[in-house]
């Protein structure tokens, strides 16, 4: 197995790299054109290097600060008469298997090679970034079955992403908390590699944060990164808190229908814990609401019915929940083209935010550890598989006698303060 290269590009090659004498270059335009202008005595048989534009094939939901940024590049490949002198296909096969132009694929890394040498090893803790890259094929050209080149967009795992990278108004660095443990991030990181590192297919679906009901069963991309400005692409805000949702953690929509905003039960459990900070302390127990109880004696009294006057009505009505139907993840659709098909021989192959000055707004608490005194004396977990859902709410403070040490409580949205059903 070899393995392709990727940024940076290293000034020595290693012996398992896959041999690939292309690069790729990305010149001004308008540059370029002054000089033609000066070199139009230049002979016809030395022709100058086009500069060709790469239309992005990702078209994210989220927006840039330029709003008509589309990510498109202009490039060259270099050498590039070699290049342009090669056939261009719209497939190859590697291995018994064809992939094609357009196409999401595996490609093999340092990290993957030395696991798959030292099978025997502990398994250590690792992140995505160690996984095997994911790039979209742009381009296949080859000049026999044995010199296959595929010009490619590189995905990024999260972890990749460089310090200095702008998301929203905080520069940021690798991984960010609402990044799913399947997620990707488009780029435009233009690379030509040997298809040789090719380790498989992938299937990589874009995720319609809009649409509630597209749940991501494979690898998935709602972002996308700019390596031009260092920008990514915005994520869409949920919440009380106006932050971007992690699809590996639960949301809760509200039940109202003159609000439906989705929460992040996180958000949801850390402002009940507040108000029965606020409530109770550190040394005040739960104590249920008392009920009445009949007395044997002469002046007891029995307590009121709810259809006797002057007694109260505390049950409410319940609603039943009806389950959101799925729909079908999106998927790519195979591109067939005319071109054909050519075989590869597969030859063996020896920052987190900044700390902010000042004193820190209210509406942060939810980032800030000293704003959760409940820590150490109250938690609480969201019971979702109940009708409506509740919070149970537990005290750890054993210090405190009396009352009850779990209770439940009914979810409450943190917008419109509408019951959850």
């Amino acid at each position: 197995m070899a393995t392709a290269r990727k940024r940076p590009r290293p000034d020595v090659v290693e012996e398992s790299q896959a041999e690939c004498p292309f690069s790729v270059i990305h010149p001004d335009p308008n540059e370029k054109e002054k000089k033609t202008k000066r070199r139009r005595q230049e002979s016809e048989d030395h022709p100058q290097p086009k500069i060709l534009l790469q239309a992005s094939p990702f078209s994210p939901m989220g927006k840039f600060k330029d709003p008509n940024n589309t990510m498109d590049r202009h490039y060259q490949v270099q050498p590039y008469q070699k290049w342009m002198d090669m056939t261009r296909y719209n497939s190859f096969v590697l291995n018994g298997v064809k992939y094609w132009s357009e196409g999401f694929i595996f490609v093999a890394n340092s990290s993957t090679i030395e696991r798959q040498k030292n099978p025997g090893e502990a398994l250590q803790p690792r992140k995505k970034s160690d996984d095997d890259w994911v790039a979209r094929i742009l381009e296949i050209r080859a000049s026999d079955e044995h010199h296959v080149y595929a010009r490619v967009y590189w995905m990024y795992w999260p972890d990749e992403l460089p310090p200095g990278t702008q998301d929203g108004k905080k520069l940021v660095q690798g991984r960010q908390w609402y990044h799913g443990a399947n997620e990707l991030i488009a780029s435009n990181h233009m690379d030509v590699i040997n298809v040789v590192s090719v380790t498989a297919a992938a299937i990589v679906n874009q995720w319609d944060e809009t649409n509630e009901d597209d749940v991501q069963q494979a690898l998935y991309w709602r972002q996308a990164f700019d390596v031009r400005s260092m920008e990514l692409s915005s994520a869409e805000l949920r919440c009380k808190c106006n932050r971007p949702e992690n699809p590996d953690k639960r949301l809760f929509c509200c039940s109202n229908e003159d609000c439906k905003k989705w929460l992040h039960d996180e958000c949801l459990i850390h402002e009940a814990l507040l108000n029965t900070f606020k409530r109770l302390g550190t040394d005040k127990p739960h104590k249920p609401t008392p009920v009445k109880e009949e007395d044997t004696g002469e002046g007891a009294k029995r307590p009121l019915s709810p259809s006797e006057s002057g007694a109260a009505q505390t049950a409410e009505q319940s609603i039943d929940v009806k389950p959101e139907e799925q729909q079908q993840t999106i998927k790519l659709a195979d591109v067939e083209k005319a071109l054909p098909a050519i075989k590869a021989e597969n030859t063996s192959v020896s920052v987190a935010e900044p700390k902010r000055r000042g004193r820190p707004r209210k509406s942060e608490h939810a980032d800030q550890a000293a704003a959760k005194p409940y820590e150490g004396l109250f938690e609480a977990a969201i019971h979702s598989d109940l009708s409506p859902p509740v919070l149970e709410i537990t005290d750890l403070r054993e210090s405190v006698t009396g009352g009850d040490k779990s209770w439940t409580e009914p979810l409450q949205c943190l917008i419109c303060g509408h019951e959850i059903q």
